[in-house]
């Protein structure tokens, strides 16, 4: 699996799902179960979208599997 989430990224996807998980529990709604799928792209580095569309926020030379 070769990263494709820089750090600037990452670094939103992690506190978009935090807060997002956080609102599902404060709510107490299921909802907030979609805020996993940010913060596991966030910690893995790695955006399965980003492959078909050919896109990566990684800067040159960062890109080390």
């Amino acid at each position: 699996m070769k990263k494709n989430v820089g750090a600037i990224d990452r670094l939103i996807r992690i506190i978009l799902g935090v807060v997002i998980i956080a609102w599902g529990i404060y709510d107490q709604n299921w909802w907030g179960l979609v805020g996993i799928v940010p913060l596991m792209t966030g910690f893995l580095n790695y955006c399965p979208l980003y492959c078909p569309l050919k896109l990566s926020t990684i800067k040159r030379g960062d890109n080390k599997s």
